[in-house]
């Protein structure tokens, strides 16, 4: 019933966020790309980032978004939604669902950053609250134990404070799983496009315990399909690259809503393609995939992901590297390659993995890749193709 909808719009497409009974707009408003949204004081907003926050928000309401997203790791950006949502467009709080995120190692700590996060948004409640950057196994024994920090965001659940409880990942399929095993959590924000496709048990995991699935940058960590390839835009025609992605996504039953990285007038009116998105594809639709699929045939060994040699004791993300080596290959998403290659923490879980030096290389546990696979090959290939020293000068 369209009168259960918030802010609906006949453009926009809706569905229900899993066991929340929410029902979402299909696209999200993320709030990680608003201009000068860095530095401090986190509440010191400047005219600029005031005025592109506003000017955003208000083309996704007119377009039918109602579900707006930020954590507290975006800088200023839950203080730029507070003030320009309630200052600025005084925006009934009935028109959106809130969802904000973060992360505090215990109980005290997690309520004292919520409430802080309240204070900055200017509401008294947020109604989808997802732990940060559950990465690692242990987060999940540390984070999720009696007592812990999301017992303590259930009890403010109870309390009314909070909406509805999730968490967001950017750790490999297996934790994602595990997380979701816990029973303690109503929706999760995880990594899952087409450039990407490791997730989808995970997914389907989320589906079957009928959580809320929103999907993190499948524009940009799902390939920089803002900046696509001659080759890249050719397979996709008609649609843009960003268009097939998200049908691609959305095809998927369990798949509800998926963030955007939306900063201007013409980003709504690539969005305004995607729909109606349907299930399944379209036989238009179903052709570029097939075509998209054809790809890989430009170099056959790309096809091998590698998902057996995550955590090889060389330290490399091996199966990310190939990743990248194969969208170069078949895609020529070089472009992807360098800024993402680049972007590797050695010791972090957000990006985890070490650059694939030639040292690194010859320590990599080649027993478990097949049979006459060229895997070191390969990962000498590819970082000489995409590393990009750092500039050190002053």
């Amino acid at each position: 019933m369209t009168h259960d909808i918030r802010n609906h719009h006949s453009s926009m497409e809706y569905r229900r966020f899993g066991r929340t009974e929410r029902m979402l707009s299909a696209i999200t408003l993320g709030g990680m790309r608003f201009v000068e949204a860095g530095g401090k004081p986190r509440d010191e907003l400047s005219p600029a980032l005031i005025d592109h926050c506003a000017e955003v928000t208000s083309m996704a309401l007119d377009h039918g978004i109602n579900h707006i997203e930020t954590a507290y790791g975006y800088g200023k950006s839950e203080h730029a939604y507070g003030y320009v949502l309630n200052q600025v467009l005084q925006v009934p709080r009935q028109r959106y669902h809130l969802m904000t995120k973060g992360k505090r190692s215990t109980a005290e700590d997690m309520r004292r950053l919520v409430d802080e996060q309240l204070t900055a948004l200017r509401t008294d409640h947020i109604d989808l609250y997802g732990m940060h950057g559950i990465n690692l196994p242990e987060h999940i024994s540390e984070l999720c134990c009696s007592g812990g920090a999301v017992e303590e965001l259930l009890k403010m659940r109870d309390e009314g404070i909070i909406g509805e409880v999730g968490f967001s990942t950017h750790g490999p399929m297996e934790v994602i799983v595990d997380a979701i095993a816990t029973g303690l959590f109503n929706f999760v924000n995880v990594h899952y496009y087409y450039f990407l496709q490791r997730n989808r048990a995970a997914v389907d995991y989320a589906g079957a315990k009928d959580l809320g699935v929103f999907i993190i940058s499948p524009n940009d960590k799902g390939g920089r399909l803002f900046e696509p390839s001659d080759r890249l835009r050719d397979l996709c025609a008609p649609l843009t690259p960003i268009q097939f992605n998200a049908k691609w996504c959305l095809e998927h039953p369990h798949i509800h809503t998926l963030s955007f990285g939306m900063t201007e007038a013409a980003h709504f009116a690539e969005m305004r393609g995607i729909f109606p998105a349907s299930i399944p594809m379209t036989a238009d639709e179903l052709a570029i995939k097939l075509r998209m699929n054809a790809a890989i045939s430009a170099d056959p060994l790309a096809a091998y992901e590698g998902w057996e040699l995550l955590g090889d004791p060389s330290g490399i993300n091996i199966p990310e590297v190939l990743r990248h080596r194969r969208m170069a290959t078949c895609y020529d998403q070089e472009a992807f390659g360098i800024y993402r290659y680049n972007m590797f923490q050695d010791k972090g879980d957000w990006f985890p993995g070490c650059f694939a030096t030639p040292e690194a290389v010859a320590a990599v546990d080649t027993s478990k890749a097949p049979t006459n696979f060229p895997l070191q090959a390969f990962l000498n290939e590819t970082h000489a193709r995409f590393y990009r020293p750092k500039d050190t000068s002053d």
